[in-house]
């Protein structure tokens, strides 16, 4: 099977402790970590209302460990789009770190006007945003006895500073808002596969590269999903760490630890790039796309469906299986080596409510 090579020409991201992709470089090579405490006021409430313990966690969380983007106000510039200034201030953060993770992405191939052959494929975890909890409250407020909005900090008709009713939909809109500010006129869509929603993302782009219905196209990922919310729920499910480490595929590794922000590649076939004069940072020459299958939950990866992935022939001709790997894995109930070189796929999560609660799982890595 051929797979024409596609060219990493652009790059954007907004993460913990890397406002820019230079900036994560330099986190990587210190060996700094981005993992931190909640940042203050962050959830809104005393730390006494969402603090608990892994024997007291109902609607609690027991640890308040993860990976949280600051700075980002201060560095971001809503000018300059095809959106009106005002809007582009009030939407959520899953919308202005899409915004300009993309719009950087796109600086370096000089991408000035609308285009027909530009599109975006972005993946997003789909749970609710700061923004649409923050929408959702101002509704209900509205709607109580005035003694009680002043009883809880708010004030009388609270709806009239009611957020912008668009970060209400933090699934989809965020790509399509993303495409009309910068004037992707080639298709624009979400999807969410937990973990592997990126490289979903940048498979599916391809595709559009593959078939010439785009010149064009940004790939990428953006979680902006309220953090005390994920925080909860992961307890819930008994996969959050208890040490408060990421440490995928390590003996040691005790759960999850979440974290947010967007992270976005401008990709062009690499023979448009070469005659075009772009700069190369990267060249895909292959992506593989695979699940577990049936297993005995979702947090228990079926690992011969795994090194089934790896050991099969990769899309790219020339390419060999021992130097193929998958970008997401899914924590499994207890430790266990995984095949050479190679993470297992990352099944969907989203139907994790139902799941027999897994003991202390080592935790994902994307």
């Amino acid at each position: 099977m051929s797979f024409e090579p596609i060219a990493i020409v652009g790059q954007g991201c907004v993460l913990p402790g890397a406002l820019s992709p230079q900036a994560l470089r330099e986190l990587v090579q210190a060996g700094r970590s981005a993992v931190g405490p909640v940042p203050a006021g962050r959830w809104r409430l005393r730390p006494s209302h969402a603090m608990g313990s892994p024997e007291h966690s109902t609607d609690r969380t027991w640890s308040d460990a993860g990976g949280y983007v600051e700075g980002f106000d201060a560095l971001f510039d809503p000018t300059g789009f095809l959106l009106p200034e005002a809007t582009v201030r009030g939407l959520d953060a899953a919308f202005r770190w899409v915004l300009h993770a993309a719009r950087e992405a796109l600086r370096p191939i000089g991408h000035e006007r609308p285009s027909d052959r530009a599109g975006i494929i972005l993946g997003n975890l789909s749970f609710p945003t700061a923004g649409m909890s923050r929408y959702a409250e101002s509704v209900w407020l509205s709607s109580q006895d005035p003694s009680f909005q002043r009883s809880v900090g708010g004030t009388p008709r609270a709806g009239l500073d009611r957020p912008d009713a668009r970060n209400r939909f933090m699934s989809g809109l965020p790509a399509h808002l993303a495409a009309s500010a910068l004037g992707l006129g080639a298709g624009s869509y979400a999807l969410d596969a937990a973990c592997a929603s990126s490289l979903y993302a940048i498979k599916l782009a391809c595709d559009r590269l593959h078939d010439r219905s785009a010149d064009v196209m940004l790939a990428g990922a953006v979680n902006a999903a309220d953090s005390l919310f994920i925080h909860v729920g992961f307890c819930a499910l008994s996969a959050m760490s208890r040490t408060g480490q990421s440490r995928p595929f390590h003996r040691g590794a005790d759960g999850l630890v979440p974290a947010e922000g967007a992270a976005i590649l401008t990709l062009k076939r690499l023979s448009d790039a070469l005659a075009a004069g772009d700069k190369v940072l990267g060249v895909i020459r292959g992506v593989g796309l695979s699940n577990d299958g049936r297993g005995r939950g979702c947090w228990r990866p079926r690992r011969r469906a795994s090194a089934g992935r790896c050991s099969s022939p990769t899309p790219c001709r020339g390419s060999l299986p021992r130097t193929s790997r998958s970008w997401s894995a899914t924590p499994p109930e207890r430790p266990w080596e995984t095949p050479p070189r190679c993470a297992p796929p990352r099944r969907s999560t989203r139907a994790c409510a139902t799941c027999p609660s897994a003991r202390s799982s080592p935790t994902s890595a994307t």
